[in-house]
């Protein structure tokens, strides 16, 4: 039995590949940096639902508004269809600030490359 083995159970000559594994790793590991959770992009899909339940939580309060206004005061449709409507577009609306918000975040994100890539190229 030629092969010696170390004291913990690991060849003695797998002992310098092993420092050399952990050495990789070590850099391996400092390469990568971790972004903090509120730089995570977003995908496309997460946006698109983002802005449906948006909709769909406008919709539903300005229905719940009018009916409860509606039972209250005993005028069930009147009511109950100016707040869906009212809802509605209380809904586009945030919409449409979420996707100007989105947009201006890209914008900002694509300037930055661009600066970066010029600074890199001079």
């Amino acid at each position: 039995m030629g092969v010696g083995v170390a004291q913990n159970g690991v060849q003695d000559g797998s002992q310098d590949d092993l420092a050399k594994l952990e050495q990789r790793i070590a850099a391996a590991k400092s390469g990568r940096e971790s972004k903090p959770h509120m730089e995570e992009h977003y995908s496309q899909a997460q946006l698109a639902w983002r802005m449906v339940i948006e909709l769909v939580a406008g919709l539903g309060i300005g229905f719940g508004i009018g009916y409860g206004l509606d039972w209250l005061f005993g005028t069930l449709p009147f009511l109950m269809v100016i707040f869906t409507f009212l809802g509605l577009a209380a809904g586009v609306q945030t919409m449409i600030r979420s996707a100007k918000e989105i947009q201006a975040a890209n914008m900002a994100a694509a300037a930055a490359d661009e600066e970066k890539r010029a600074k890199d190229g001079d």
